[in-house]
């Protein structure tokens, strides 16, 4: 889960913490579907996590950085 090299910069990591907490933070208003409310705390949960981690899969996927999960190319 912490694999891999922080391909996050420092205002990134800033950004993905506070848009992290934000959302688990929005989870705590009563909603008539709970469901939100898990989905809420799950996804800012781990926008704040990749935050702190510094590393995020989608981002390296995106910039074709990131190692072994790289898909090889023939030129």
């Amino acid at each position: 889960m912490m694999d891999g090299e922080p391909n996050l910069s420092t205002v990134e990591r800033g950004a993905y913490m506070l848009a992290g907490l934000g959302l688990a933070a929005a989870a705590a208003k009563p909603r008539p579907n709970p469901l939100l409310n898990i989905l809420a705390l799950a996804g800012g949960s781990y926008l704040a996590w990749r935050g702190y981690v510094g590393n995020c899969p989608v981002k390296a996927a995106l910039t074709g950085t990131g190692g072994s999960g790289r898909i090889a190319h023939d030129s």
